[in-house]
């Protein structure tokens, strides 16, 4: 029987109930790592804010349990517990059983909702080992139990109530998830946001495995949200706030000036991050840089200068929030959080081009301020086209100004490649050593680079380590020149000295690729480099030791006499062979990957540990200084 005759009807696997998302979970949630495990609270709570939008929530309450499970309580109006029509089953384990059920596709129930696909709660059900569900509802308690998605439980009666809402009880499967430990952090990062964009929602998040605890509510909403972004930088003037409807789609924008040099843009649909923009994104910044010019051009304030400001130009120093709620969200892009809806654009940009051209009518005194930082802006770029020029990549570094810095691979394939940043020549000269020429390329560093965090794009440009950095990723430079298809290599490892100094030049190239490179982060490909701090020796044998308590384990292991501990300073102390076997053999070596969990976190410490603010910094080194495991003085 041939392979043609043998496919038939019986050779079509048929996946029933909520079996399709545990044999392909990252289809759902999108991986089986931190973030998708982290994905499964976002939903649940999501529902509860779905709640908050239509007008039926106030406070949220979520817990992380000692048994790692998690808790979500609201007081919304509780799960459906009436029979479903077609189903025949309660409403409530519909929706926790059943793919692509819940209130959010006729549009009657939530106008507007956050989940993307209508396939949150059932997916959590499903990757768990086991949820639990209790609704108050009608003067009375409803509970339910499910195992791995499947129903355990039928729906009964336990209690009277006395108000409404629904507590949703998780614990993550072991067999679906590599790591089921849950992140303070990052579950407070999102809630934060949540709260932002959701004016007099109060979330309160515990960890009763450390005894942490946050509560988030801003009556300010997205005002607040901008004062948070801004708090340890020197704002220009009090936040702009435009809220208007047309069209069926609510608009919400915040924004404020600062004294700084980069720009600071999140923008949401429905609460979701819309991480990789959109329309609604589009139609706020054309809005922005056409009013600007309107307004320069109306009152003179570019006199004998013949140009007119760009994007970049009006956005230097801008943070701003724009979130809007639309009935029917398209989302596209790589992580589904681009937005699509082709009206949303130019909704956006008549409803915030209205209103900002009126507050700049009735805002003089702030509107040239505003104006004016971007004329400066304008001025700058223009003197920094001829060094952007020179950093452009064109043919293959054939004008990059890099021979004898740059040791390049001798592959071509961008997906196999890695470039090294290297602290110091002595360091780059073992590297260039002992390195796999094929694929691995070394670029040592001389020095400490600029800090971005206080410098203009032209005088950046200046600095010829940072030129060197630029031109040999092949990028380019600039929001309007950048392109982080154009990397020739997908791995950036930086490679510093394991002391004071190394970890300084590491936060200057960390600031520098977060402002100017972030895409490059959020690819995945920047990563840090863990050299050891000990090489052990005994005899014939020889160890290499990366932290304090291995050491003191290899140690006990080998006998603690005529043992031989070398302390490495610094990276020039290891030759070519040392450096291969410890750091850049892909078999042996340790690196650990550069990630923006929270990129509102993220901009704030960079701002604290770069920018010019003193105070903010003390608070920040002696609230950390406790968790500092190695001080090299």
């Amino acid at each position: 029987m041939t392979a043609r005759e043998s496919y038939s009807s019986e050779k079509i696997t048929v996946l029933k109930g909520l079996e399709a998302v545990r044999r392909r979970p990252a289809m759902y949630i999108g991986d089986t790592g931190s973030r998708g495990l982290h994905h499964l609270v976002y939903e649940v709570v999501d529902n509860s804010v779905d709640e908050a939008l239509a007008g039926f929530c106030t406070h949220i309450q979520v817990f992380i349990r000692k048994d790692g499970s998690i808790t979500v309580i609201d007081d919304g109006r509780g799960f459906p517990v009436d029979l479903h029509p077609t189903e025949k089953k309660p409403g409530v384990e519909v929706a926790l059983t059943v793919l692509h059920a819940g209130g959010k596709f006729d549009n009657k129930s939530y106008a507007i909702s956050g989940g993307l696909h209508g396939v949150g709660v059932s997916v959590v059900n499903a990757l768990s080992e086991w949820l639990e569900v209790e609704i108050q509802r009608d003067g009375k308690v409803h509970h339910q139990r499910y195992e791995r998605g499947h129903t355990k439980t039928e729906l009964k009666v336990i209690g009277k109530a006395s108000k409404t809402g629904s507590t949703v009880n998780f614990l993550p499967d072991k067999e679906i998830f590599k790591a089921t430990a849950f992140v303070f952090d990052t579950l407070a990062g999102r809630l934060r946001e949540l709260a932002f964009l959701n004016r007099g929602l109060s979330i309160d998040l515990a960890d009763e495995r450390s005894g942490k605890s946050h509560n988030f509510k801003y009556d300010g909403g997205i005002v607040s949200f901008v004062k948070f972004l801004d708090e340890n930088k020197t704002p220009l003037h009090k936040p702009i706030y435009v809220a208007k409807e047309g069209d069926g789609v609510q608009v919400e924008v915040a924004l404020q000036y600062n004294d700084s040099y980069d720009d600071n843009i999140f923008s949401f649909c429905n609460n979701i991050n819309t991480i990789e923009g959109g329309t609604h994104l589009i139609g706020f910044k054309s809005a922005l840089t056409r009013i600007i010019n309107d307004y320069i051009k109306k009152n003179n304030l570019l006199k004998k200068d013949d140009f007119t400001l760009s994007g970049d130009d009006v956005r230097e120093g801008l943070t701003a929030v724009v979130s809007v709620k639309v009935k029917q969200p398209q989302f596209e892009g790589q992580t589904k959080t681009k937005l699509g809806n082709s009206e949303v654009k130019g909704i956006v940009e008549s409803l915030v081009g209205q209103e900002l051209s009126n507050f700049f009518e009735e805002n003089s005194s702030v509107a040239n301020k505003i104006c004016e930082k971007g004329v400066l802006s304008a001025r700058s770029r223009l003197a920094a086209r001829k060094a952007r020029d020179l950093v452009r990549r064109k043919n293959a570094l054939e004008t990059s100004g890099l021979p004898g810095k740059l040791a390049d691979c001798s592959l071509t394939d961008p997906q196999l490649c890695e470039l090294y940043l290297v602290e110091g020549d002595s360091a780059g000269g073992s590297a260039k050593q002992g390195r796999d020429r094929r694929f691995q390329a070394i670029l040592p560093l001389r020095g400490k680079i600029l800090n971005v965090e206080k410098t203009r794009l032209d005088k950046m440009l200046a600095n010829e380590e940072i030129r060197t950095i630029i031109t040999a990723m092949g990028t380019g430079i600039g929001q309007e020149d950048f392109d982080v298809e154009r990397s020739r290599y997908h791995k950036l490892i930086i490679m510093t000295d394991a002391d004071v100094d190394g970890a300084h030049i590491r936060t200057l190239l960390l600031t520098f690729f977060f402002r100017y490179m972030r895409p490059l982060i959020e690819r995945g490909y920047v990563y840090i480099a863990q050299p050891p701090l000990y090489r052990v020796g005994k005899s014939k044998e020889e160890h290499y030791v990366y932290n304090e308590e291995e050491l003191e384990k290899v140690v006990t292991r080998l006998g603690k006499e005529n043992v031989n501990i070398q302390r490495y300073k610094g990276l020039g102390e290891m030759n070519p062979e040392q450096l291969w076997k410890t750091t850049m053999d892909p078999e042996r070596r340790t690196l650990l990957k550069v990630n923006i969990d929270d990129a509102v976190e993220a901009d704030q410490t960079f701002t604290i540990l770069m920018g010019d603010a003193v105070e903010p910094r003390r608070q920040f080194i002696e609230q950390n200084a406790q968790y500092v495991k190695n001080l090299d003085i």
